[in-house]
């Protein structure tokens, strides 16, 4: 599998001024293959990146000074632009009229140059990169010593909102073989707590820490502040600073909390296969029963989608598995009878004719379990998993062969 590692770079000023002359380079290069498709689509002429690439060649004949950026760089500059226009065609294929195109980028912004296969050097403290800048300042970064990768893909270097700099590598890291142990945990995700069950018929509830709770009232004093000043004025700019740094602690407290909890599921848990939604994080919004603080919570903050990719691949580095299946439906439907109730948010305890009462978090991940056991034809594991459900004094639910039609998916 292929890991990303930040690493945080410390360069002098003489390869500061290097970088930002190559990243200028950059920019120049991307706005102008931006205009070159603007100018082509108005004409209804066909251009993708193949024909930009190749038009590197005579851009440099050209304008000499391109020269000075390692090819494989400008080349990924162009491959860029050309993942921005497809991701806006996508949005726009998908009813989505209000994704705009890309737009040109001004002086001020650093664009990240991105060596990828070649170019760069990485070793044992340190990162070497490939450039013919006419200062002839070598781009060689002092890097941690604990920090060994094995085969090395990309490197990238951007800067980030605080104006420092970091070099980005893409290296292959070994992960331990799968083995199917019998035993699997459930979980169904939510935006307050994680409810898991296992085979055993034992639940856990893990909270999740809303420090988003905490930040936004303090986003929305101050979004609210810096919109009644003139744009761009030296009010508006010290606002707008700390706006932007009360939203960069939001997010790395929320992101260090999910790293934190996720690497707990998967040291603590002794089932190799851990079974999560298959999340639709996206159309939760578009959902007739979202709502702003709903939509708030699970978009902005990124506590299901973020999560599971961080359990992800955490568990493939452990030699387990998490595997998505559709949970549609799970919360409203009793998993004893299978009759489904109308289950606003509000309601939090499932309360069937049947006799079911449970939390509805609850009903919902054992009906996450259910759903995966009879799927993927586990006759063995759903009649234990019913078997300790009914010795925890639990109402065990029908024997129901569930629709092959939503399969599971491996979220790793």
């Amino acid at each position: 599998m292929q890991l990303t590692q930040k690493i945080r770079i410390y360069p002098t000023a003489e390869q500061e001024k290097a970088l930002w002359d190559l990243s200028e380079k950059c920019r120049l290069i991307y706005n102008f293959a931006l205009a070159e498709r603007k100018k082509a689509y108005l004409k209804g002429e066909k251009i993708n990146y193949r024909i930009q690439q190749n038009g590197l060649v005579l851009t440099k004949k050209a304008y000499p000074e391109y020269g000075v950026v390692y090819s494989k760089v400008l080349q990924m500059t162009l491959k860029q632009l050309d993942g921005d226009y497809r991701s806006f065609f996508v949005l726009r294929r998908n009813g989505d009229f209000t994704a705009k195109p890309p737009n040109f980028k001004s002086r001020k912004h650093f664009t990240t140059m991105v060596y990828n296969q070649s170019g760069f050097k990485v070793e044992r403290g340190c990162v070497k990169l490939s450039h013919k800048h006419p200062s002839g300042v070598p781009l060689c970064f002092a890097i941690p010593e604990s920090f060994a990768f094995g085969k090395v893909y990309q490197v990238s270097v951007f800067q980030d909102e605080k104006d420092k700099f970091y070099a980005s590598v893409v290296y292959a890291q070994s992960a331990k073989a799968y083995v199917d142990n019998g035993l699997y945990q459930a979980f169904d995700l939510g935006v307050t707590k994680h409810t898991a069950v296992n085979v055993h018929g034992k639940f856990a509830e893990f909270r999740n820490t809303r420090f988003d709770k905490y930040w936004n009232p303090k986003v929305d004093t101050l979004q609210s502040r810096r919109d009644h000043c003139k744009r761009h004025s030296r009010k508006w700019k010290y606002l707008h600073g700390r706006l932007r740094k009360c939203k960069r602690k939001c997010r790395c407290q929320s992101r260090d909390w999910m790293h934190k909890l996720s690497r707990r599921i998967v040291e603590n848990t002794k089932a190799n296969t851990i079974v999560v939604g298959d999340l639709n994080v996206k159309g939760m919004a578009q959902s007739a029963q979202s709502f702003s603080g709903l939509n708030r919570s699970t978009q902005n903050s990124g506590f299901l989608g973020c999560f599971v990719r961080f359990l992800s691949y955490k568990a493939e580095l452990a030699g387990k598995r998490v595997i998505g299946i559709d949970e549609a439906y799970t919360s409203k439907r009793c998993y004893v009878c299978g009759k489904m109730h109308d289950m606003p948010l509000w309601i939090r305890v499932m309360c069937c004719d049947c006799g079911n009462v449970l939390d509805r978090d609850k009903n919902s991940s054992v009906n996450v379990m259910l759903r995966f056991l009879s799927q993927n034809a586990l006759w063995m594991g759903y009649h234990k998993f019913v078997g300790n459900l009914r010795k925890t004094g639990l109402p065990t639910p029908k024997l129901e062969v569930h629709s092959q039609e939503a399969p599971c998916v491996s979220v790793g």
